[in-house]
């Protein structure tokens, strides 16, 4: 009489939830954790928009007053200084998120996240993909404001002139947070780089005064600021000038920017340990 032998049934293994994640999930989780506070508690946006309005009711007659007497009027004006405003908004804005992520380090938030199943570089691009949200809804509004004044936005021309401002947010963004990262035992250190590097970007891109009328050696430094020739990229998409040579430099800019910051804030945010 044989007797039959009993082999266990073969199972296959199921994928764990981590294995079935990808990439490209981590990071919508990440962005959507980011923005849930901004959608709660939306004053950091409206006090976003503090800042450029100020400029624009106080700084905005200045240059009226000051080119009225070479012939232009006060919407060529706007022309000129709404699309610089929009983009001093987006340096303003992002250069300061990475002290949201002092923050997370000092109550431990930002800890817990590391050690989830996570993937470090997804947890740096989905902040930085946060900021385009808050940025799109500041450039709209002060768009909006304007157009009473005798500012004139081409549709088409704005839509792009806003993307490429939220791809320049992403590298800035992504900046801030490696510096945060880097100077983390040093808090302080964090805001004497941000303002260091602030005002001589803010200056040297022609935002506020055209740099046609400085020196030399200020007209050569411009060259080198990215932000210079996003400016001249973002007056030309407003005015609906779409195929002028300044979009193509300022996409480039853009873009450069963005790879620069996701190279820097991803092996910044992988290489930390504490």
């Amino acid at each position: 009489m044989s007797t039959a032998t009993l082999t266990p049934p073969v199972t296959t293994p199921t994928a764990t939830p981590a294995a079935r994640r990808s990439w490209f999930s981590d990071v919508w989780l990440v962005m959507t954790r980011e923005l849930r506070p901004v959608v709660r508690e939306p004053f950091s946006v409206v006090f976003g928009l503090v800042q450029p309005l100020v400029f624009l009711g106080l700084f905005g007659p200045l240059l009226v007053g000051s080119v009225g007497e070479q012939g232009l009027s006060g919407a060529d004006v706007w022309q000129w200084f709404v699309p610089a405003i929009l983009v001093m908004t987006t340096l303003f804005g992002t250069s300061t998120t990475g002290a949201n992520l002092q923050q997370e380090m000092q109550t431990g938030a930002h800890e817990r996240m590391l050690v989830t199943p996570l993937s470090r570089s997804s947890q740096l691009v989905g902040r930085s993909l946060k900021e385009m949200v808050p940025l799109t809804a500041q450039a709209v509004v002060v768009v909006l404001v304007m157009l009473p004044f005798g500012f004139r936005a081409d549709p088409v021309g704005g839509v792009v002139g806003i993307l490429m401002l939220a791809v320049l947010g992403i590298g800035i963004g992504s900046l801030s947070y490696a510096l945060a990262i880097a100077v983390r035992k040093q808090e302080w250190m964090f805001w004497v780089v941000q303002q260091t590097f602030l005002f001589p970007l803010l200056i040297l891109s022609g935002m506020l005064l055209p740099l046609e009328t400085g020196p030399a050696w200020m007209r050569a430094a411009s060259t080198v600021n990215p932000l210079r020739w996003v400016v001249d990229a973002e007056r030309a998409l407003f005015a609906g000038d779409l195929s002028a040579t300044a979009v193509g430099w300022g996409w480039l800019a853009a873009l450069a920017t963005a790879a620069v910051g996701l190279v820097v804030g991803v092996r910044t945010i992988v290489r930390s340990t504490d």
